[in-house]
């Protein structure tokens, strides 16, 4: 079994990474209130529904790091036996997207224990515990002796995922939305299935810049220790991640409540995003040019364009790592930036708000 060196990333230290594709989508092809006079009672129930329908706005980049649960599998290989001959024996077994979760009914944790258990196998067939979407299977397979005392099962795997993504929203009970979209696996774009995920402190230190065909990105460090830590990733959803702060919110720095608007209240026209560029968070003006309110997607409710002549400047439009940006119009939170397209930067898709809180909630 081969494992891509260029993937293997340590938990601990210094990483200087850039922004996984998967942590902004990419498609081939982005306030004022009425003064009304009303009776004390109409201010009273008007002031809890506000309290209701708030939120802390986001727009702070964070590091993700994520395990998934179970080894996935990303493809199955050809590889030659100590005899001279060749093998595929996963072929027909295991798919590109399954999750091997179990050895001789022996439960694996990483790839690493995967593969420690490879190592000591002594020709005879291995029984994989598979879960294929939402169906766990029994596997047989014999592997393959490559050199003595040495075996493989002929699959590439991978059991974490990391990157960087920007917060959308907080809640009064400490918990976060980010991203907007989910988290696929950049070889197989399956959702990734999460044992465990962590939020994690970073310091942007570069933006390279979008053009036609080429997404521009974010590139930073992140420090995994517990002292960087932010919070827990509860959940990977196709309307992004999930979890918990913990109770330290300095980070987050000024804390800016804002209320929340259903799809109905938004318009095609001008809007804002909320994002990390050059040091700070800070407002770029963007237009929505098309709502799609039916969307069969998710994550792909609005179509949005970056008319901010700075943001272009400095980005060329929307990168990777503004996914989660929080988009606002009328001095309400309406969504989050989620999709570039490829082929005109200045563009992307956006999330309705109203999708995230019921992922959130439920």
């Amino acid at each position: 079994m081969k494992e891509r060196r260029k993937r293997n990333m340590s938990r601990t230290g210094l990483l200087f990474m850039s922004c996984l594709l998967m942590l902004c989508g990419c498609t081939q092809i982005t306030g004022f209130m009425e003064n009304t006079e009303v009776s004390g009672r109409e201010v009273e129930s008007l002031a809890a529904e506000k309290e209701d329908d708030t939120v802390l706005l986001g727009g702070m980049p964070v590091g993700i790091y994520m395990e998934t649960d179970g080894v996935l599998v990303l493809d199955t290989e050809k590889m030659t036996g100590m005899d001279g001959k060749e093998y595929t024996p996963a072929q027909g077994v295991v798919s590109s997207g399954d999750y091997i979760t179990e050895v001789n009914h022996q439960k694996i944790e990483g790839k690493k224990q995967l593969m420690d258990l490879v190592e000591h196998l002594d020709g005879e067939k291995v029984l994989l515990t598979v879960r294929h979407e939402n169906t766990i299977l029994e596997k047989k397979l014999t592997p393959v002796q490559i050199s003595k005392g040495k075996y493989r099962l002929g699959i590439w795997v991978r059991d974490n995922v990391q990157g960087l993504g920007t917060i959308t929203f907080l809640t009064k009970n400490n918990r976060f939305a980010a991203l907007g979209h989910g988290i696929h696996d950049i070889d197989t774009s399956t959702l990734l299935t999460i044992k465990r995920g962590t939020l994690y402190r970073t310091s942007i230190q570069k933006v390279q810049k979008g053009s036609k065909g080429n997404p521009g990105t974010m590139e930073g460090i992140i420090v995994y220790n517990r002292f960087h830590r932010l919070g827990v990733i509860e959940k990977n959803t196709d309307a992004g991640i999930y979890g918990e702060l913990n109770s330290d919110r300095s980070w987050i720095g000024e804390e800016v409540p804002i209320q929340v608007a259903k799809k109905e209240e938004i318009k095609t026209g001008e809007a804002r995003i909320r994002c990390y560029i050059d040091g700070e968070v800070k407002e770029y003006t963007i237009c929505i040019t098309q709502i799609d309110k039916e969307s069969d997607q998710v994550n792909k409710g609005m179509v949005i364009q970056v008319t901010d002549t700075e943001l272009l400047e400095k980005t060329g439009g929307i990168i990777q790592g503004m996914s989660g940006s929080p988009i606002i119009q009328n001095g309400k939170l309406i969504g989050a930036v989620t999709h570039v397209f490829v082929q005109d930067s200045t563009k992307g898709y956006g999330i309705f708000i109203e999708n995230m809180l019921k992922e959130e909630e439920s």
